[in-house]
């Protein structure tokens, strides 16, 4: 046998016999029918990214949510409903967060609330209209069917604007505190919102014994306007009992200085027994994030993520936060 037919012919067969040991023991290493971990879905911090995933499905779920096979982990045993704000959807409001609290191992869900009935599409992808009280009858659907999915015992909520809002009337008066752990609001507005003159002009409309009128025409395009107003008698029901937490419940409330729907930016930030409140300037002062970029800011996110599981605390990021979409940049 000649050095050449050794080094030659032979190579390519040990080859072959190292690629089969190999699959061999990963055979012997992984569990029979185990599958290698799906890659992790991209997270952009764009809060208008979701226009274009709803134009391409309307009405659909966003990738990493919605998921009624998902069995929550010992990690992270509560699942995530997130509850979007004004003129938005289950789509529209949560482009960052849908695959960024998918990507840490929750069972993510989301619900579009307070939608007007009758219309066609884009007007149909427009929620948070409607009356909160039943944007919280809804949301008690909602849990109530993510809990039987899951065989979780209760829900933890990620909410934004509007929809810091709605669903407090479910924890407090639908029963909703004894599903419900961890609420955290971005934007929070426990207090109503004295933006655009909303509270004189309520005023004025008092007045002048007008309020069934305005019920009737603007409340009937919407009725949340009227309702997160300060003063309305949505934010005297929601506060009653000396404030807006219900016992039981653990809640992060995180604004922005520079919220310029939410005046003033303050009025979610309402202290209580077991409250935490931030506002994301105060360590990070190139957060420039306003009202809609709550919904993308990575600095927000580390604040969430954080409230989500307090119990594996990791350090805030601190950049340069564009308004508007919440985009870091440089």
């Amino acid at each position: 046998m000649s050095v050449q037919g050794v080094g030659g012919p032979l190579k390519p067969r040990l080859t072959v016999i190292a690629v089969l040991l190999a699959a061999a023991l990963t055979a012997l290493v992984l569990p029979a029918g185990a599958a290698a971990a799906p890659a992790p879905l991209p997270v952009p911090h764009d809060f208008y990214g979701g226009i274009g995933a709803e134009a391409a499905d309307p009405g659909g779920s966003l990738p990493g949510t919605n998921d009624w096979s998902c069995r929550p982990t010992a990690a992270h045993p509560r699942p995530v409903v997130l509850v979007h704000g004004l003129l938005a959807n289950r789509q529209t409001n949560w482009t960052t967060y849908a695959p960024l609290l998918h990507n840490e191992g929750y069972c993510v869900y989301a619900l579009t609330w307070g939608t007007l009935p009758g219309l066609s599409w884009p007007l149909s992808a427009m929620g948070g209209l409607a009356p909160m009280e039943d944007g919280a009858a809804q949301l008690s659907g909602f849990v109530d069917q993510v809990l039987a999915a899951t065989g979780a015992e209760r829900v933890d909520i990620v909410s934004h604007s509007t929809g810091t809002l709605m669903p407090d009337y479910y924890v407090k008066f639908l029963g909703g505190a004894a599903k419900v752990d961890k609420y955290v609001a971005l934007t929070p507005l426990w207090r109503g919102n004295r933006a655009f003159f909303t509270v004189e002009i309520l005023d004025m409309v008092r007045r002048l014994g007008l309020t069934d009128l305005q019920k009737q025409t603007f409340g009937r395009v919407c009725a949340s306007c009227l309702e997160m107003a300060a003063g309305s008698e949505f934010i005297e029901k929601i506060n009653e009992g000396g404030g807006p937490y219900a016992p039981g419940v653990t809640y992060t409330n995180i604004a922005t200085r520079y919220d310029e729907l939410v005046s003033p930016y303050t009025s979610g930030l309402v202290p209580g027994p077991g409250v935490t409140n931030v506002v994301v300037q105060d360590a990070c002062p190139t957060d420039f994030s306003e009202h809609a970029a709550m919904g993308a800011s990575p600095v927000a996110a580390g604040y969430v993520l954080n409230a989500l599981d307090p119990d594996h605390p990791r350090p805030v990021p601190c950049t340069t936060v564009a308004p508007f979409t919440g985009t870091p940049v440089g």
